[in-house]
């Protein structure tokens, strides 16, 4: 593997890390709909190591966690494509004001609970499936 796409995989994984404990920490001070979005951009991130890992070029610029698993190569169960293509709702950073509000709406502590349980374990995977293959 050359130097350079070692240098990648490793910015993203870092860089997942790094999102993953302000993840916790959103989620710590209450600030509920934040820490999901964090939650998907630690998913797209670890997707991403693993997207130049297993294909030696830089991961596409996309946020959608389907593709980015798909141009990874791995292959999912049909439960964990639907939870992939929940948590890709996550990422709303950048749209309109209403769409933000609904969202902050249904961020209760038991929905996010939920849903953050789900992308540590997701994400725990797929840290493991990126040091396996190394």
């Amino acid at each position: 593997m050359s130097k350079n796409v070692k240098a990648l995989i490793k910015y993203w994984q870092l860089s997942a890390e790094h999102d993953y404990i302000t993840m916790r920490g959103l989620f710590g001070i209450k600030r509920y709909s934040d820490c999901l979005f964090f939650g998907h951009i630690i998913l797209e991130k670890i997707l991403k190591a693993l997207v130049v890992q297993n294909t030696k070029q830089p991961a596409r610029y996309s946020h959608n966690l389907i593709v980015l698993s798909e141009d990874a190569g791995l292959s999912f169960s049909e439960q964990d494509l639907k939870l992939l293509d929940s948590i890709n709702r996550f990422n709303i950073r950048s749209r309109y004001p209403d769409v933000k509000f609904n969202f902050y709406k249904i961020c209760t502590k038991k929905y996010s609970q939920e849903y953050l349980d789900k992308i540590i374990k997701l994400y725990k995977l797929l840290c493991q499936k990126l040091e396996k293959e190394k």
